[in-house]
């Protein structure tokens, strides 16, 4: 049957943009989620006391304004990178510094600190969410495809366990959704922008970032035209992050720290295949990809190649840091970081999204 003159037909209203106060409501709905997700070690249990979130200790000191205790002798690069540990992952705790004063002394049972650490990894959780549910509708998927393709990335074992569990992972996600949503758009320029911030949230987030953007630009790349001027802002991407990982170590050292030092500092005695090894057949990566990889595997042909390509790159590059630094199962969470979005939105895809593939009005 036929449509009547001014009838919309549904899959058009399931396709149309949401509108900004529908986009507000569902970042509340999000957020409120993770607030949900991530209340355990409000009241259950201390995450700085296991072996897989010990370094929300280090992360609660900076939000509450505890500093290490001085070590005598502490004077080459690598003492100091080992005494400081962690410290200059600034972002997370210092948007949780403001929650933090609001809170303390307010919630009887509750740690003031988790709970600020709570309320900014939510916000940046919740705001990776949003992000993934209008790249999805960019691609042309409907509401409930991309509603649903968010929902397993909240869902993940990963989000609860470790992104709201204090630690600092869901702002290194958080930003590369956003390089994900710039490239998606076209917006190249705003590289270097996510470059800093993400480099306050994690050092991690230099290298794989640029691995990711480098990815996408390769697979765009024709024999007739090189797009050298995109390259050029994945270079100012790349000194960007770097010189802001380079100079949050050496503020917080108190001396320069060049990244060849941490990269020394870093490195494992282990072997690279033993690395490997141990970040591949660790239980968290299996926690976390059991059902994500197949699930994700199915659709994601479909999805831009560009965006594939890139993910593949980041991945590899996420595997190949964690195997030289021997980070076992850590390493897990920055593979989510990378692959979790779009693995997410394709298999929502395959569960319930349209058979036929996404279009590319997403090109910017």
């Amino acid at each position: 049957m036929f449509d009547t003159p001014g009838q919309r037909h549904p899959s058009q209203d399931q396709k149309a943009p949401l509108r900004l106060e529908q986009k507000a409501l569902l970042w509340v709905l999000f957020f409120l989620i993770c607030l949900g997700l991530g209340y355990p070690p409000l009241n259950r249990y201390d995450p700085a006391q296991l072996e897989g979130t010990s370094d929300v200790a280090g992360y609660r000191n900076i939000v509450v304004g505890r500093q290490p205790q001085p070590v005598s002798g502490a004077s080459g690069v690598y003492e100091r990178l080992a005494h400081w540990e962690n410290h200059y992952r600034v972002l997370v705790p210092y948007v949780a510094k403001p929650f933090y004063w609001l809170a303390r002394g307010r919630l009887r049972t509750w740690d003031a600190a988790l709970f600020a650490l709570l309320v900014a990894n939510a916000i940046f959780t919740a705001t990776t969410a949003c992000l993934l549910v209008a790249i999805g509708q960019r691609l042309m998927l409907d509401h409930s495809t991309a509603l649903l393709g968010a929902t397993l990335y909240l869902l993940n074992f990963c989000v609860a366990n470790f992104n709201l569990a204090g630690l600092v992972d869901s702002a290194e996600g958080c930003f590369v959704m956003f390089i994900v949503w710039s490239l998606l758009t076209g917006r190249w320029l705003l590289l270097p922008f996510w470059g800093f911030f993400g480099a306050l949230a994690k050092e991690t987030f230099a290298p794989l970032s640029v691995m990711f953007v480098f990815g996408w630009w390769m697979s765009e790349v024709r024999r007739e035209r090189l797009q050298l001027p995109r390259f050029a802002w994945i270079c100012a991407l790349g000194v960007v992050s770097i010189a802001t990982v380079t100079l949050a170590m050496s503020t917080v050292a108190g001396a320069l720290v060049w990244p060849w030092q941490f990269a020394g500092y870093m490195h494992a005695d282990h072997g690279f295949l033993a690395g490997l090894w141990r970040c591949v057949f660790d239980h968290t990566f299996y926690y976390i990809f059991i059902w994500l990889l197949p699930l994700g595997l199915v659709r994601l042909r479909r999805f831009p190649r560009p965006w594939v390509l890139a993910t593949a790159v980041a991945f590899c590059g996420a595997l190949a840091l964690g195997a030289y630094n021997n980070a076992g199962g850590n390493t897990s969470r920055a593979l989510f970081n990378v692959a979790g979005p779009i693995l997410s939105l394709s298999a929502a895809a395959f569960l319930g999204g349209p058979r036929e593939a996404v279009k590319e009005p997403w090109r910017g």
